[in-house]
């Protein structure tokens, strides 16, 4: 089994990448600037916001097909791992690292609101793909925080890196956005495979056996983390994905009722509910009415 390395603090990623400490809570590091690495995997404790150049490895983040090809930006959070993959070759890293520790955001407006900025949780399984103005916009944010931590530290030096992290994260969100809008063609194709597992789920014996679908079953099933499917079905439909798969449930729900063979239990079980009373609750706070008098308005 592959060996993972444990990074909890900015110094330990600094010397796993043979660079010097200038500040012991953030890092910026030009993957330019150091020599070449194969395999490794990492348990990282801190944050991390990785600009990858397409021609130095591939990292496990298990992204869809890339739109643009002059930068990939992945985020990890404190609990995720990450790799490179070199195939057992040597390969010269290109593109830059930033790396903070928890603690830098500590009482901060960034972190109290670093949750917002959902593309931490994606697990890495949708990276950003940046065209060349969005590049060169982020390289330059990444610039600005390595010229303030070159500074001297004093009473600003917290506020000014925050304050520039955060702007970083404000264009990471706009992009992530244009992402969305011109991936329009695989998002489609993802939200017409999740029409299908729905689908599938209610027409097998699934929902007997699993119980009601999930927003992180559907997710796995379509290779996507739980945060950037849901991201993705509220961009495309307007909809969470909880209300989609709620209103799929309950569109098959009608068509059941219809079946007077059938006891309004026996379609709850079918369904997945664990309870009648569960399923007529959302039924009726979908319909307005409970699934007796659907059945018998119909």
């Amino acid at each position: 089994m592959e060996q993972i390395e444990r990074i909890d603090t900015v110094g330990q990623y600094n010397n796993s990448m043979g660079v010097d400490t200038l500040h012991p809570l953030v890092s910026v590091v030009n993957f330019n600037e150091i020599p070449a690495v194969q395999n490794f995997r990492r348990y990282m404790g801190i944050y991390a916001v990785f600009l990858k150049n397409i021609k130095c490895g591939d990292m496990r983040y298990g992204c869809q097909p890339y739109d643009y090809e002059d930068g990939t930006l992945v985020f990890v959070s404190p609990g995720q791992v990450y790799g490179v993959d070199s195939k057992g070759v040597a390969v010269k890293p290109s593109g830059y690292g930033l790396v903070f520790h928890p603690d830098l955001i500590k009482g901060t407006h960034l972190g109290k609101n670093i949750k917002d900025y959902t593309f931490f949780s994606y697990e890495v399984n949708e990276a950003l793909h940046l065209s060349k103005k969005e590049r060169k916009t982020i390289v330059t944010c990444f610039e600005k925080i390595q010229e303030e931590i070159d500074q001297n530290i004093d009473k600003h030096s917290k506020t000014l890196i925050v304050s520039n992290i955060e702007l970083l994260l404000n264009y990471c969100q706009r992009f992530y956005d244009r992402q969305f809008i011109t991936r329009s063609n695989v998002n489609s194709d993802i939200l017409g495979r999740f029409e299908k597992l729905l689908n599938d789920y209610f027409q097998s014996d699934k929902a007997l056996v699993l119980g009601l679908p999930s927003v992180t079953y559907c997710a796995e099933e379509l290779h996507l983390s739980p945060n950037y499917f849901g991201d993705l079905i509220k961009k495309e439909t307007g909809s969470t994905a909880l209300d989609y798969i709620q209103s799929k449930l309950i569109d098959e729900a009608k068509e059941r009722i219809f079946d007077h063979s059938k006891t309004i239990n026996d379609i709850a079980t079918e369904l997945g509910f664990k309870y009648q009373q569960h399923f007529t609750r959302l039924f009726k706070q979908k319909t307005g009415v409970t699934p007796n008098e659907y059945r018998n308005l119909n």
